[in-house]
C-alpha cells in the first residue's frame, strides 16, 4: 500500500511536471509567448485577472422600456387591423398608438386608440375582445366628455401589468445573452453580466483598453431589416414633400455627410420583409478590395428572402439597420440561396463590428448608460502585491512550522504544498478562471488547509509509532486510519464551496473556485505525492527511526 508502482510515479511525476510548464506561462511576457512556435504556446495559458486586479469598465445600463410596450403594441394593431377588416367594422379613426395621460403625467403611458363610427361601438367592442384577452391587454372605454371624437364611440387598449412583466423579464434575458455574445466574440473573456434591480444591467469586463469601443458595441441595438423602397413617395420626399403615406416610413441614410446629417432620406414600406433574427451568419468579406458584409439566413428566412426577391425583381430591397438605410439595391433577379452581401461603403473595422453585431444578435429595446466607471490598473497593482505578500507570509509560517514540528516529514510536506500551489496556478489557467481578491483570499486560505491532511496522517502515524510494531506498518496504519477523518474535512468544505457557486455571484464565485481546487490540488499532493515521498525515503534510508 506504501509504495507505488513505476507507472503510478511516473503518472505523478508527469501531472507535476506539466502543471509547472502551464504555471510558468504566467510569468512570461506575451510578447515572448507570441514569438514561440504554436506547439510550444499551445501549454502557456494564463490566469485571467479580475477587474479589481486588472482594471477595466463598470456600466450599469438601462432597458428602454417603453420601446418593449411600444413594440408589442404595433404587433396588436397590426392584428386588430386584420380582424377590424375582417369583421368590415366602420371606424372613424383607425387603431394608432398615442400617448394618453396617467395620473397627471402627460406621455407616462403607450395606448392603442380606436375610434368606431356612431352606431359601431359595441361591434367594436365584441369584435377586438377575444383578441384582446388573448394578447395579454386591457379594453377601456375612453370619455366623450370634451372631446371631438362625439361622433363615434373610443376606446382605448392597454397593456396588463402581468403582460408588461413577463415581457421586460424576457427581454432583460434576452439582452443578457446577447451582451455577453456580444463581449465574448469581441476577445475579451469572464465578463461579470448580471440583472440588477427592476430594469437595469450591470456589466463589468476586466482588461479593457478601448472603453468607448466597448460602450459603442453594447449600446448598439443592431436591429436589421429588409423593406422595399416606396419610390414615389421617395422622390416626392426628396423635392420637399413632407407627407408620407400610412403604409410607410421616412428613413435617413446610414452614411453621414461631413456636417452630420445623413447624406439622404428613404421612404420605405411599413412591411418588413425578412429580419435580422433569422441571421444563421455574417463575416467580413472584400469585394474589388472593398470590405462588405456577407450573410447567410436559416430555413425560415431563406425561404422568405427568396419570395421577396422573386416577387419583386427591378424594385429596390432597402438593409435597414437601428432605423437607418445602409443600403438599397435593386433587385436585378430571385436570390434563392439564402445569402447576399451589405454594402455601405464601410471601413474595415466598421465591417467587422457591424459583422460581430449581425452574429451576436439584436437587442430587444435600446439601452442606455446610467452610471459609468473605469477602473485603473493602479489599484489593482497595489491588491495584487498585497496579495502576493499575503500569501507569501502565510506560505513561510507554514512550512516553517510543519518543519519544525515534522522535521523530514514535515518537509516532505513542505514540498507537498508548494506543489499544491503549482498546480493551482496551472488549474486556473487551463480553465481560463477570472482571478480577483476573493480569489487570491480563497488561494491564501487553500494555503493553511492543504496541509491539514498531513497534520491528520502524521499525528496518526505518532499515534501508531507507540504501539510496537513494524515502522512501515506503523505509517501504513497512520494514512488508513487517517483517511477517513481526511475525506469528511475536505467533502464538507467542497460543499460549502460547491453551496457558495451555485448562489453566489461575481467574487464570490471566484472565492468558491478557487477554494474547490484547492481542495481538490491538495488531496492529491498531501495523500498521493507526500505518500510517494515517504515511500521514498523507506527505500533509500538505512534509518528506522520515525522522522516526526
Amino acid at each position: 500500500m506504501l509504495f507505488y508502482p513505476l507507472w503510478k510515479r511516473a503518472a505523478i511525476y508527469a501531472i507535476l511536471l506539466l502543471a509547472l510548464l502551464v504555471a510558468i506561462g504566467n510569468f512570461i511576457p506575451d510578447k515572448k509567448i507570441e514569438a514561440m512556435p504554436k506547439a510550444a504556446t499551445a501549454l502557456f495559458h494564463k490566469v485571467v485577472l479580475g477587474l479589481d486586479l486588472e482594471g477595466g469598465i463598470h456600466i450599469l445600463l438601462e432597458i428602454e422600456q417603453q420601446e418593449i410596450w411600444k413594440e408589442r403594441l404595433e404587433d396588436s394593431v397590426l392584428a386588430l387591423r386584420a380582424i377590424i377588416r375582417e369583421n368590415k367594422v366602420k371606424l372613424l379613426k383607425p387603431p394608432k398608438i398615442t400617448r394618453m395621460k396617467n395620473g397627471g403625467q402627460a406621455g407616462s403611458e403607450q395606448v392603442i386608440a380606436i375610434t368606431a363610427k356612431i352606431g359601431e361601438g359595441e361591434k367594436l367592442r365584441k369584435v377586438i375582445t377575444p383578441l384582446v384577452q388573448s394578447l395579454g391587454l386591457i379594453l377601456k372605454k375612453k370619455s366623450q366628455e370634451n372631446s371631438q371624437e362625439s361622433l363615434g364611440d373610443a376606446f382605448h387598449i392597454t397593456l396588463a401589468d402581468n403582460a408588461r412583466d413577463e415581457l421586460l423579464s424576457s427581454a432583460l434575458q434576452h439582452t443578457i445573452e446577447i451582451l455577453r455574445r456580444r463581449i465574448d466574440e469581441s476577445g475579451t473573456r469572464e465578463p461579470l453580466i448580471q440583472r440588477q434591480g427592476r430594469a437595469r444591467i450591470l456589466v463589468e469586463i476586466p482588461g479593457v483598453k478601448d472603453p468607448e469601443q466597448v460602450k459603442s458595441l453594447l449600446g448598439k441595438t443592431a436591429k436589421l431589416t429588409f423593406h422595399l423602397l416606396n419610390e414615389r413617395a421617395t422622390e416626392e420626399s426628396a423635392r420637399g414633400a413632407r407627407a408620407v403615406p400610412a403604409d410607410s416610413i421616412r428613413l435617413p441614410s446610414y452614411q453621414l455627410a461631413k456636417d452630420g446629417k445623413p447624406t439622404a432620406y428613404y421612404v420605405l414600406h411599413r412591411r418588413t420583409y425578412v429580419s435580422g433574427e433569422h441571421l444563421l451568419d455574417a463575416q467580413t468579406v472584400f469585394e474589388d478590395n472593398r470590405p462588405i458584409v456577407s450573410f447567410r439566413f436559416n430555413a425560415t428566412g431563406a425561404r422568405r428572402f427568396g419570395k421577396v426577391t422573386k416577387e419583386h425583381v427591378g424594385d429596390i430591397l432597402a438593409v435597414v439597420l437601428d432605423n437607418a438605410v445602409i443600403s438599397a439595391p435593386r433587385i436585378q433577379s430571385a436570390i434563392l440561396g439564402g445569402s447576399g452581401v451589405i454594402t455601405g461603403g464601410f471601413s474595415v473595422d466598421e465591417a467587422n463590428e457591424l459583422a460581430l453585431l449581425l452574429r451576436a444578435g439584436a437587442l430587444p429595446a435600446p439601452l442606455k448608460v446610467i452610471e459609468e466607471r473605469t477602473v485603473g490598473p493602479g489599484l489593482g497593482r497595489d491588491s495584487v502585491e498585497a496579495g502576493k505578500r499575503a500569501a507569501i507570509i502565510a506560505l513561510i509560517l507554514v512550512l516553517s512550522f510543519m518543519i519544525l514540528r515534522y522535521k523530514l516529514f514535515g518537509c516532505f510536506a513542505a514540498t507537498a504544498l508548494i506543489a499544491n500551489l503549482i498546480l493551482i496556478l496551472a488549474s486556473l489557467s487551463i480553465i481560463g478562471a477570472t482571478l480577483t481578491l476573493p480569489g487570491i483570499a480563497g488561494i491564501v486560505l487553500t494555503t493553511g488547509m492543504a496541509v491539514d491532511a498531513n497534520v491528520l496522517i502524521f499525528e496518526r502515524i505518532r499515534e501508531e509509532s507507540k504501539v510496537e510494531g513494524a515502522l512501515i506498518s506503523n505509517i501504513e496504519a497512520g494514512y488508513k486510519r487517517a483517511i477517513a477523518t481526511i475525506l469528511d474535512s475536505n467533502i464538507t468544505t467542497l460543499i460549502a464551496a460547491v453551496i457558495l457557486f451555485a448562489f453566489g455571484s461575481g467574487p464570490i464565485r471566484g472565492f468558491a473556485v478557487t477554494l474547490s481546487l484547492g481542495i481538490a490540488t491538495s488531496m492529491f499532493t498531501a495523500i498521493m505525492l507526500t505518500r510517494m515521498l515517504i515511500g521514498w525515503w523507506l527505500r533509500t534510508s538505512s534509518s528506522r527511526k520515525l522522522p516526526v
